[in-house]
């Protein structure tokens, strides 16, 4: 039977494929690392009381890279080089969603605006990725290799959406509630093409791996398409809603520290 738990248990056990998976998810969340920690030094003025908040959202980030690594070495893997089309956040930045790296390479302060722009698109891709990792955490919470990944890594990612709403609603609050909306609704809208296309090239590249037959690539394909019919149909309105979290100040203190992976 072709379940997402059969599914991602066949990824973890090849060497090759897992290699691969844990490279990707590497690569995204370092990334990810790098763009809050520029963000954080950007902040302006006027919200220099949210640069903590950030600092740590990077460190998250950078903290997740390094756990996926961690998971890597123990099994003796090296990372792998990650092919283009399956760089989610690379296609993130080139489709304009969230603040160009160009930049964040410089030294001018952001505006409020960027920062409300940033808050949107976390806000779109953090739903994704707590999505993901729950239902990773879902199958996997007791798994001895990445049981405890998974359940740390789970819960940064539903902290980091709960921050993403309330200081979005802060920001309404304040006047900018259009603004979030339409911005809302456009990366919600370009997310879930991208992440379809992303699905398809790592689906793609596992196949390759995995020897998977042509019939079982494209059902896994018309599962993907399926998925994004519906996303676009209607699904993508839960990226745009918000509501006060119940964990309020959900990046209020350090980042926790990484596992340690024997």
């Amino acid at each position: 039977m072709l379940s997402a738990k059969s599914l991602f248990t066949e990824i973890l056990d090849d060497d090759e494929s897992f290699a691969l998976f844990c490279s990707i998810a590497a690569s995204g969340e370092s990334q990810g690392g790098w763009e809050n920690a520029r963000i954080a030094a950007l902040v302006p003025e006027s919200e220099r009381e949210l640069a903590p908040k950030i600092t740590r959202h990077g460190a998250d980030e950078d903290k997740h890279g390094r756990i996926f690594n961690a998971l890597m070495k123990k099994r003796g893997l090296d990372p792998v080089p990650v092919p283009s089309d399956t760089d989610y956040t690379m296609l993130l930045e080139r489709h304009g969603i969230g603040l160009a790296h160009e930049k964040l390479k410089g030294e001018q302060p952001l505006t409020v605006q960027d920062i409300v722009t940033y808050l949107a698109h976390s806000r779109v891709t953090e739903q994704r990725a707590s999505e993901q990792m729950d239902l990773l955490r879902k199958h996997f919470a007791d798994h001895p290799d990445i049981g405890r990944a998974v359940k740390m890594i789970s819960n940064d990612e539903d902290n980091h959406l709960a921050y993403c709403h309330e200081e979005l609603l802060r920001f309404a609050g304040a006047g900018h509630g259009r603004d979030i909306q339409r911005t809302l609704r456009e990366c919600a809208l370009a997310e879930i093409r991208i992440y379809r296309d992303v699905s398809l090239a790592v689906m793609a590249h596992m196949g390759r791996i995995l020897g998977w037959s042509r019939a079982r690539s494209a059902l896994l394909a018309a599962g993907i398409h399926a998925v994004y019919a519906y996303e676009r149909f209607a699904g993508w309105r839960r990226m745009v809603s918000l509501r006060m979290p119940e964990r309020r100040d959900a990046l209020g203190g350090p980042a926790s520290a990484a596992p340690e992976f024997a």
